[in-house]
């Protein structure tokens, strides 16, 4: 499965760079796309675990960029 998120309060493109590093550990997430021009995160996953998948993808942001808030578009 593939979602697009905006991403609120990112502040450079070396940590959208270590988010991205971070989130690609995350088993279950296939790709991982973070894009601090315009602000956006794709995740490409296996869709029979998206709520675990994104329950980690939540914690691994706040533990790395605590002011970091996500919304699916």
């Amino acid at each position: 499965m593939n979602s697009k998120f905006k991403v609120n309060g990112l502040d450079c493109a070396n940590c959208a760079a270590e988010l991205e590093r971070r989130l690609q550990k995350i088993e279950g997430i296939e790709s991982v796309n973070i894009s601090f021009m315009t602000q956006r995160m794709q995740l490409e996953y296996d869709d029979t675990k998206k709520e675990e998948i994104m329950q980690n993808v939540k914690k691994v942001i706040k533990r790395e960029e605590p002011d970091i808030t996500i919304e699916e578009i």
